[in-house]
């Protein structure tokens, strides 16, 4: 009985180490070589070093002068990450869908894409549709002083098209955009 006690722990113990110190370090550690970039979060520095953001975390941008990205039930904050659970026929959701709107000044002529209106299902995601970086080209051009088609065409540079996976819809990550704008603006 004493000698398939001991066996049994250490049957535990050595899964233990293989499941939660070996493997987790074996990851880690490739994860580090393969994709430094990646493993470090995604992160974006400015000249200086200092943190801009994350590639894969929005963050809210509400000047006119730059894009906004989309809504968020949890304000951006990674750490209450979730959507609303609100259905599409719940009151609530349309509600704030026709304020979103309301804000935008949509209209029936010209309606806002949809991922102006509704909020994404993390509150996090950090990407538009190219439509809706193009709905809000007049607002930021204004803003900025820059011709429209000149914020159009930093729009085309922008967009990400993801060869992973087949028909995934071309996207532009907000945050990279909005420093494109920056740097475009600075060129003048």
């Amino acid at each position: 009985m004493i000698h398939e006690t001991a066996n049994a722990l250490a049957a535990c113990l050595v899964t233990f180490l293989l499941c939660a110190i070996t493997y987790p370090a074996v990851v880690w550690g490739l994860g580090r070589l393969a994709f430094p970039h990646q493993a470090q979060g995604s992160l974006i520095y400015g000249r200086d070093r200092t943190l801009l953001g994350s590639e894969l975390i929005a963050q809210p941008f509400v000047s006119d002068r730059y894009f906004h990205p989309r809504p968020s039930v949890v304000d951006y904050r990674a750490d209450a990450s979730g959507g609303s659970n609100l259905g599409t026929k719940n009151p609530d959701q349309r509600r704030k869908v026709a304020e979103r709107a309301g804000v935008l000044k949509a209209t029936p002529e010209r309606p806002a894409p949809v991922d102006l209106v509704m909020a994404s299902g993390s509150g996090l995601d950090p990407h538009l549709s190219p439509e809706a970086a193009a709905y809000q080209v007049a607002r930021v051009a204004a803003a900025r002083g820059l011709p429209a088609e000149r914020v159009r065409a930093l729009i085309k540079r922008q967009v990400e098209r993801s060869g992973a996976i087949l028909g995934a819809p071309p996207r532009v990550n907000v945050l990279k955009l909005n420093l494109a704008l920056d740097s475009e603006r600075t060129s003048d």
